[in-house]
């Protein structure tokens, strides 16, 4: 029945997890879900009332702009110059999307033919692997590892697979690992991607989550940045908006048109209404995202004095909301949490071959759920 593509296509990792959790519910277990990065927090009242005014106007119930409002691509724009002091053309430079997983999962299908290779760093978000499969490229692993703070090393990439390379996704702050990213890592990447004639997509979701005064860069901050490539940013994370699908492509006007190509094939562009909230929130006051974060930081914090006590070697991470803690097996003792605990944490292969020893939590429940299970772990022998 089914196409000879998806024979490569492995089951969704967290479609998984909510499977897993469901049969725990099923059988009356009080799960504590640390597991997917989905924000407990409300999407803030300003930005839910603008979305109720707008899908009031029949003017919004038509089908939308396959590249997204000039208004919407103008407020991104305006954001990223007070944001990080770049300067984005909204026309050219700057594309709608419904959120930016669906960036990720269509921009190999507008750059890399079957056989070509896109590097991608493992661990990593599943979906950058999944969309090379749907376009039959071929994905080059890139570890990232503890002991090279988990960026991944150029000079290791064999010189016969960065011939063949079309496409490089990067993404810090990191999902899973927390890790940031330096400028001169950036840097690097874009000398070795004129060189080699790469294309770059940075994954840059979880920028504005930030912890302990840090603030994370863009990689569009970097001289040649905008000749190499692009970067894929979302609302979900920053504004508490994950099921709204709203996100934005941002930089190389050819590598967006060429996204914006198979986009309108593909889909009928993001529903005006729920364009101009994000409008609302990209503009509008930011102390939500301040406030968020600090709400995080405290979470952080809980979680990883709790762990540190039972005995685990965890850093307390300066971006995304997620700890990397590291372990002796990452199936077994997530397996042991769920069954022994009732908690859900993310195994680290999860994530690719190179998560094994490590374990994602989440940090997108209240404290009081956080110290709950911290004190249900203090029970196992870990």
């Amino acid at each position: 029945m089914y196409s000879r593509r998806m024979d490569h296509l492995p089951p969704y990792l967290f479609a998984r997890i909510d499977a897993m959790k469901e049969e725990k519910m099923r059988q009356g277990v009080d799960v504590i879900d640390l597991g997917v990065g989905d924000p407990d927090l409300p999407t803030p009242p300003h930005i839910v009332e603008a979305l109720c005014t707008a899908a009031r106007d029949p003017k919004n119930h038509h089908y939308p702009s396959y590249t997204g409002m000039l208004a919407y691509r103008q407020a991104v724009a305006d954001w990223y110059k007070g944001r990080f002091g770049i300067d984005l053309e909204a026309k050219k430079e700057v594309l709608a999307l419904i959120g930016s997983k669906e960036g990720i999962a269509h921009i190999a299908e507008a750059f890399v033919n079957p056989g070509e290779v896109v590097l991608a760093a493992d661990p990593g978000y599943p979906v950058y692997k999944t969309s090379t499969l749907f376009a039959e490229g071929k994905v080059h692993e890139l570890p990232i590892r503890a002991e090279n703070d988990f960026l991944p090393v150029l000079e290791d990439i064999p010189a016969d697979v960065v011939k063949q390379a079309k496409l490089m996704f990067i993404n810090y702050p990191n999902n899973p690992t927390a890790a940031i990213a330096p400028l001169s890592f950036f840097e690097e990447v874009v000398e070795f991607a004129r060189e080699h004639n790469i294309i770059v997509v940075h994954d840059n979701a979880y920028s504005e989550i930030t912890f302990d005064g840090y603030k994370a860069p863009s990689f569009l901050e970097v001289d040649g940045a905008m000749e190499v490539g692009i970067e894929m940013h979302s609302l979900s994370k920053t504004y508490n908006m994950t099921g709204w699908r709203i996100g934005m492509a941002c930089g190389n006007p050819e590598i967006i048109a060429g996204l914006g190509r198979v986009k309108t094939n593909v889909d009928s562009g993001a529903f005006d209404a729920i364009q101009h909230a994000a409008i609302t929130a990209l503009t509008g006051p930011q102390d939500c995202v301040q406030q968020a974060c600090g709400i995080y930081q405290e979470r952080r914090d809980a979680l990883v004095k709790g762990l540190s006590e039972i005995g685990l070697d965890v850093r307390a991470p300066k971006a995304t909301f997620y700890v990397w803690a590291p372990v002796d097996d990452c199936m077994a003792f997530s397996a042991k949490l769920l069954d022994q605990a009732g908690i859900v944490a993310t195994p680290g292969v999860g994530f690719g071959k190179n998560g094994e020893g490590f374990v994602r939590f989440a940090i997108t429940r209240s404290i009081e759920r956080i110290d709950e299970a911290v004190e249900r772990m203090r029970g196992l022998d870990l």
